[in-house]
């Protein structure tokens, strides 16, 4: 009976970490600490741009009306952005739009 229910314990343990694991806000980084590390330094930490650069501003108007799709293509796909922006994961991308998305309001 106790063994029974020591692996009832241990299961729902497990069931619950595996569940809960992959959610948790450390277990990737988070679009603010990926975009102070590979987008603030051209866009600036508010997302304004650099004219001097030619660094565009996320923020304008014509950055809040494109959609998620075409902001995340843009991340990854313009020419004068670094190699380290243009390997970032699918999720990491996803991560960035957001938040520009948040720098927008």
């Amino acid at each position: 009976m106790k063994t029974t229910k020591l692996v009832v314990l241990v299961m729902t343990i497990a069931v619950a970490l595996f569940v809960l694991i992959p959610n948790l806000s450390w277990a990737g980084e988070d679009g603010a600490a990926l975009f102070k590390a590979k987008c603030a330094m051209c866009h600036g930490p508010d997302g304004a741009g650099k004219p001097a650069m030619k660094a565009p501003s996320l923020i304008s108007d014509e950055a809040k009306k494109l959609s998620d799709a075409d902001l995340a293509k843009a991340v990854v796909e313009k020419a004068k952005h670094p190699a380290g922006v243009k390997s970032l994961s699918a999720d990491d991308v996803k991560a960035i739009v957001a938040h520009i998305r948040t720098l927008q309001k």
